[in-house]
């Protein structure tokens, strides 16, 4: 039994040295956090186009897809200028299908699946009155999380949390009540804290991504004013793992500060 225990935790430890990876170049804001990454990116990639087409199939059923072309357009200008931009973060991206839709819905979200497929719903864009550089700020946050692949990184840490469960029970024969506070454990110590610092990394990605492209990275600050403004009144969506304090949006200033220069070089000729 001893050497069987040995073999267990001997696969685990090789498992997660041979799953450390980084999905993407730092940027000029250092982002260069090592990743845990156990589920393939073949698989994460498939499934979001199958739940894409399925978002928009269910969109055109209820007569919400794309029925403002103009505001459509606007949106497709916007990430057309902020995607030869992710190559600073990674070569691969630039290649990506990338696709935004735009869903008539009251609702304060946007997304971006893996692979590049974005949603934007009409309820941020005109609720929030967003102009051109608001709009960069927020898909280029969520562009972000896409080029570093952290609903993979979700995945494969909850892959990774039933896969040291499985092996617990196996080395000391945990019963059902022990096993279900392990899992609450591992959760909280191991999964939780990282969809702060996955907001933090789409933030930093992202006001980047929105300067090189040309858009006044300091409308990200406006953007998660804006924000918090109507979260006092109502709950909102895209606001239900993302952190809206003030450290956020000090944070965001100072980033804002850090990349202002392309904007600028953006920008340079232009009047």
């Amino acid at each position: 039994m001893r050497i069987y225990n040995y073999l267990l935790l001997t696969f685990l430890t090789i498992l997660l040295t041979g799953c450390l990876s980084t999905t993407t170049q730092s940027g000029a804001l250092g982002v260069n956090r090592s990743q845990f990454m156990m589920v393939p990116a073949s698989a994460m990639e498939e499934g979001a186009n199958e739940a894409y087409k399925k978002v928009l199939s269910d969109a055109r059923k209820e007569d919400t897809l794309n029925k403002d072309v103009k505001t459509l357009q606007r949106l497709k200008t916007i990430m057309n200028n902020i995607i030869p931009q992710t190559a600073v973060f990674r070569q691969d991206a630039t290649k990506w299908n990338w696709e935004v839709n735009l869903i008539n819905e009251d609702t304060l979200n946007a997304w971006c699946m893996p692979g590049g497929k974005i949603v934007f719903y009409s309820g941020i864009i005109d609720r929030l009155d967003l102009d051109d550089d608001e709009i960069a700020a927020i898909m280029g946050h969520e562009m972000a999380h896409a080029l570093r692949e952290h609903s993979r990184e979700r995945a494969s840490q909850d892959e990774l949390r039933n896969l040291t469960l499985a092996i617990t029970q196996e080395l000391i024969g945990a019963p059902g009540a022990v096993m279900q506070l392990a899992d609450i454990a591992t959760y909280y110590t191991f999964s939780l804290p990282y969809s702060r610092e996955h907001e933090r990394e789409a933030d930093r990605i992202g006001v980047e991504l929105a300067a090189r492209a040309g858009y006044n990275p300091n409308s990200a600050v406006k953007v998660w004013e804006k924000m918090g403004e109507i979260s006092t009144s109502e709950p909102i969506e895209l606001l239900s793992t993302h952190p809206s304090n003030q450290s956020r949006i000090n944070s965001l200033k100072e980033d804002a500060k850090k990349v202002y220069v392309f904007y600028e070089r953006a920008n340079e000729g232009k009047k």
